[in-house]
């Protein structure tokens, strides 16, 4: 396994205690601290397992063989230069020592990840050769959804709201597990989510093997212009964490710019998220809108340039939007 002595840099002094003196990396990027010159961070290492602390901007993390990395541990690392893909490494290296009773409970929680299998109302598979579909059709055009990347149901033949909305179903390995009629007749609730068990990620179905990053976003349309995931709320529970971690790969949250958007970040970051707050103008409020502006790749390219894991720089962008909020 590494050693986390070795990655730290600068020099290293051991006390009389066993912790190891040097001088704090993390002041500098932890709340606007002074950069720390009078060894103020301590390392106490125990075998594989090491704790770190800096008595200057109190920055704790620490790790503990056979666990994942936490973001906080993650952080402290790329301050020290290195790069997602060796860090990664690290943290897979770390699970290949689990002992039993870890695997066991590791078992448990991809039981918790499971959910039950729902059925569809009886609707119309969305059909660009049907006429009747033409108006369904042109709203997810206009909306920048490929029609082509994701199941879509209607039902034209209903009376009231129902003729006017989009079903799109959520699906997990394969299976239905509940859906959300989209209204169109510019009504409220916009939405109806019907069957939206707690833990589930919109779209996680869709992200490929081979992707090294997962956009999270809260919308289902802000998914779907993107081939990201949602949220379909500004939280993020512990259930929607363990799924995204199934993917082991790089999260970027993009937040809606909005107050309750922006408060998403601080529960991003305490995950261990990248965040990513681009430079949109003022009437963009979200990764939708963005695409509908600049189109598909331009968003995706000014999300994948500006996200970071830095606290002060998320901390400049948000108070930048929040003022024009």
């Amino acid at each position: 396994m590494f050693d986390i002595l070795s990655l730290i840099p600068g020099k290293k002094k051991k006390t009389h205690n066993g912790w190891y003196s040097f001088n704090a990396i993390c002041c500098t990027h932890n709340g606007g601290h002074r950069t720390d010159t009078r060894n103020r961070g301590g390392l106490r290492i125990d075998g594989n397992n090491w704790v770190m602390h800096c008595f200057n901007c109190n920055y704790s993390c620490s790790f503990t063989l056979g666990k994942q990395l936490t973001g906080k541990t993650k952080q402290l690392l790329s301050w020290c230069g290195y790069d997602y893909q060796q860090i990664q490494k690290w943290n897979l290296e770390s699970l290949k020592h689990k002992d039993i009773l870890d695997l066991a409970n590791d078992n448990q929680v991809i039981q918790k990840i499971e959910f039950v299998k729902k059925r569809l109302p009886v609707a119309e598979e969305l059909d660009i050769e049907n006429p009747a579909h033409k108006f369904y059709v042109d709203y997810l055009n206009r909306r920048m959804i490929d029609i082509n990347n994701y199941e879509f149901y209607v039902t034209p033949t209903e009376k009231g709201r129902n003729k006017d909305r989009v079903i799109i179903p959520y699906t997990y390995k394969g299976k239905i597990v509940g859906h959300t009629n989209r209204y169109l007749d510019n009504k409220v609730p916009k939405y109806i989510n019907i069957d939206q068990q707690s833990g589930y990620v919109f779209n996680i179905d869709k992200q490929k093997h081979d992707w090294q990053v997962c956009i999270v976003t809260e919308g289902i349309f802000d998914a779907l212009c993107i081939d990201g995931v949602a949220l379909m709320h500004n939280d993020i529970s512990e259930l929607q964490a363990r799924s995204l971690a199934t993917l082991n790969r790089r999260i970027i949250v993009v937040p809606d710019r909005d107050e309750p958007g922006l408060k998403l970040i601080d529960k991003a970051l305490e995950f261990g998220y990248s965040i990513s707050l681009p430079n949109w103008e003022q009437n963009v409020k979200d990764v939708n809108d963005a695409v509908m502006k600049y189109g598909r790749l331009p968003t995706l390219l000014s999300i994948l340039q500006n996200a970071t894991t830095s606290k002060i720089k998320v901390e400049m962008q948000r108070r930048k939007i929040a003022k024009g909020i």
